[in-house]
């Protein structure tokens, strides 16, 4: 374990802010007024188990705050990622709390301050700083993948809460149809990216859409193009996680494939 004292104040920050970040989602969910599923209704508005993937986000985010600690981790997290870290968990608690209060505009325009820092992170970690163990995996990539591709949902969400019909006073009309179609075709079209993004893919940010896709599907039944479209896009986006866990698979099998004397250097061995 390295020196913790080594950029201590962003440590400390970095813990605050999570701390913040966490309390304010929990009482979001178990307030006297929970809002998840309690917002406006849209024609694409999902289904409220869809916000279960932040608990998911929150759990490996407290692993990366622990990591954080360790010599591995603050290379990362803390010369690497640095304040930019403190500053997207600001945002997305911002973000929240407005969404919360039906700021759907504002929520909008903050949804893409989020979307512009996690994105930041995410090519930061994935181009700079690739995973060299299990940690790296599990307390970096994972959770900016996840949170990566929650985010580009969630501005769809939020740009139809603040821009579109009320679903509870408006029949789905052709316009309105249209852009739920695009938004599902971009979705999913991200989806292929994450898996094209790398030989072995990115199969967290993958899920993230696909999980996403479902609950649109399982959420909208007033409209049945909308609601097939959904379905049709969710499958898609199962194809690309599929590509993703085959590119893991056969890299997996080509890093166990290198044998003792593969490894061994060149130079001393004649």
């Amino acid at each position: 374990m390295a020196d913790w004292t080594d950029g201590i104040l962003l440590k400390v920050v970095n813990v605050v802010v999570y701390l913040f970040f966490t309390g304010s989602n929990i009482y979001t969910v178990a307030g006297p007024a929970p809002v998840y599923g309690a917002g406006k209704e849209t024609y694409f508005t999902p289904a409220s188990w869809v916000f279960g993937l932040w608990s998911v986000i929150h759990l490996l985010l407290l692993g990366t705050i622990i990591y954080q600690f360790f010599e591995p981790g603050k290379k990362v997290i803390i010369d690497g990622v640095n304040w930019r870290l403190p500053l997207l968990i600001v945002l997305n608690t911002v973000y929240v709390s407005v969404w919360s209060r039906g700021h759907y505009i504002v929520a909008f325009i903050f949804a893409l301050f989020v979307s512009s820092a996690v994105s930041h992170i995410y090519y930061l970690v994935k181009k700079h700083h690739s995973a060299e163990n299990v940690n790296d995996e599990l307390w970096i990539h994972l959770p900016f993948s996840l949170w990566h591709g929650f985010t580009t949902f969630l501005i769809f969400v939020t740009a139809f809460e603040a821009f579109g019909v009320n679903a509870h006073r408006h029949h789905a009309g052709v316009f309105t149809k249209v852009f739920v179609f695009l938004a599902l075709l971009f979705l999913e079209s991200t989806s292929a990216a994450y898996s094209f993004s790398s030989p072995e893919g990115d199969l967290a940010g993958s899920i993230s859409i696909a999980w996403s896709l479902f609950a649109v599907f399982d959420h909208q039944r007033s409209s049945a193009f909308i609601h097939w479209s959904a379905l049709a896009f969710a499958i898609l986006s199962t194809f690309w996680i599929g590509k993703a866990l085959y590119g893991l698979f056969t890299r997996n099998r080509s890093s166990s494939g290198i044998t003792d004397s593969e490894r061994a250097p060149l130079i001393g061995s004649a």
